[in-house]
């Protein structure tokens, strides 16, 4: 229990665009995870456990911050542009930790803030950072910000590097409280994966070669966390740590052929970028023997990524400053299994370049979702864009500051017509039924009006 024990450190892992089905435990066992299948088994596995946003920056900012990523600012994944960065009005869950004594790090993606030294990872509440400021990178041929400083790829695969990074980290800190954001960026694009990961995945010939990269980069994933998880047991610090892995979306789908990277994700209806339980339905794992958090429980409360600020203050025993306002409520209590009737309104927009609430949007409330359905159009990007969102990838000297020219116009059609479903009679989100309750629809309609047009207006009062 909070109070019961010395301060406790915190690890908190991210991974990137991983769904349910890509445990093995959750699947027929084809992706090889054994040791998340493990940490599901001792701690306690959330299985309504909803991201911020279907896309990286959003879903980041909405984790660290406590708060729907549009009122930080932070509204697509395009970093040449800006649209990643977090307002420098924010504050982090990196802030707060400090500010309570807590040695803080940022170890791998971080996508809120490319360009521009005021949006650096260490002026944003990291005492260290070792990753890269945007939205994907390759693993081999990488640029990695050490605190500052630029160093180029060594040839090692930066998965592991980003393990090696945290197990340094711990070491460094272990006779005092930390807290670590781990943010790996498998199994996100570029699919690339050591040859003896990959030839397993390949030799069974069950899936193409995209899904075979994808389940090496999660393998090796998941190889790095036993390796973090070893060296908290030898440093004695596994027993007060409070461990979480997550996910900062759903799976990506689509490609042709042998690049088609579309896989089980538990039967989850959408994957990443759509608010179908598919796109924003995350796993989330949490493990605290020292505080009560343990047993191998599933534990079905609907929970959101906004909830982890204020949660995570509450186990740690750190306080809230008291002139910040957010959206997540501290879930402690339903995790310790002390009350189960954790009930709110969420919800979810995301399309490209400007919000537009009538394009891929949702609110849930108790058992209903109501939908705003997507469509293709509002995923898409310029050419232009595409190629400068790769440049600064692999160029990142090149860029200066962010492109500042006017946002393209969306051609879009016609909304679709909202679509309703029971979530907890129908999670796969099958049956719709928006004309049998016309009520309810018209109900949650206006609701999800009301909160875009309040986030929207405190999004366009920020600073930066």
């Amino acid at each position: 229990m909070p109070g019961a024990v010395s301060r406790p450190n915190i690890i908190l892992i991210l991974a990137d665009d991983m769904g349910y089905g890509d445990f093995g435990i959750f699947s027929d066992g084809s992706p090889k995870t054994p040791t998340l299948d493990q940490l599901v088994r001792d701690g306690i596995c959330l299985t309504q456990h909803y991201s911020a946003s279907p896309v990286c920056a959003p879903a980041r900012a909405g984790l660290l911050t406590g708060r729907y990523p549009h009122r930080t600012g932070a509204i697509d994944t395009l970093e040449a542009r800006g649209l990643d960065r977090l307002s420098l009005d924010e504050a982090t869950i990196g802030d707060i930790f400090k500010s309570a004594g807590y040695v803080t790090g940022l170890i791998g993606k971080w996508h809120l803030g490319a360009i521009d030294p005021r949006y650096h990872p260490n002026a944003r509440g990291f005492d260290e950072f070792v990753g890269f400021r945007g939205g994907w990178s390759d693993y081999y041929q990488w640029y990695l910000d050490y605190n500052g400083r630029i160093v180029k790829s060594d040839g090692r695969y930066l998965t592991d590097v980003f393990t090696q990074e945290a197990v340094e980290f711990i070491r460094r800190h272990r006779k005092e409280p930390f807290f670590l954001h781990l943010a790996y960026n498998a199994p996100h694009f570029p699919f690339q994966a050591p040859e003896e990961d990959l030839r397993p995945f390949l030799e069974t010939g069950k899936f193409t070669k995209a899904v075979s990269l994808i389940y090496a980069m999660i393998y090796r994933m998941d190889k790095g966390i036993s390796a973090i998880l070893e060296e908290l047991r030898t440093l004695g610090l596994e027993e007060n740590t409070i461990f979480i892995f997550t996910s900062d979306n759903g799976p990506q789908f689509g490609g042709e052929g042998d690049m088609c990277t579309t896989r089980y994700n538990a039967n989850f209806r959408g994957c990443k970028t759509n608010v179908y339980e598919g796109g924003i339905r995350v796993p989330g794992i949490i493990r605290w023997p020292a505080g009560g958090l343990t047993g191998g429980k599933m534990n079905n409360n609907f929970v959101h990524f906004t909830d982890w600020l204020p949660t995570l203050c509450k186990l740690a025993g750190v306080d809230i400053p008291k002139d910040l306002s957010l959206d997540g409520q501290d879930v402690s209590s339903i995790l310790l299994g002390e009350r189960d009737d954790y009930l709110l309104k969420r919800f979810w927009q995301w399309n490209r370049y400007e919000p537009i609430v009538t394009f891929n949007s949702a609110i849930r409330d108790g058992k209903w979702k109501l939908i705003r359905p997507p469509i293709p159009e509002v995923f898409r990007i310029t050419k232009e864009d595409g190629e400068m969102d790769r440049r600064i990838k692999y160029y990142p000297e090149e860029f200066k500051d962010i492109y500042r020219g006017p946002l393209p116009k969306l051609d879009l059609p016609s909304p679709l017509e909202p679509q309703l479903f029971n979530i907890e009679e129908d999670p796969y989100e099958t049956s719709d039924l928006a004309a049998k309750y016309p009520k309810v629809v018209e109900r949650m309609l206006s609701e999800l009006e009301g909160w875009f047009n309040e986030v929207e207006s405190e999004r366009r009062g920020k600073k930066g």
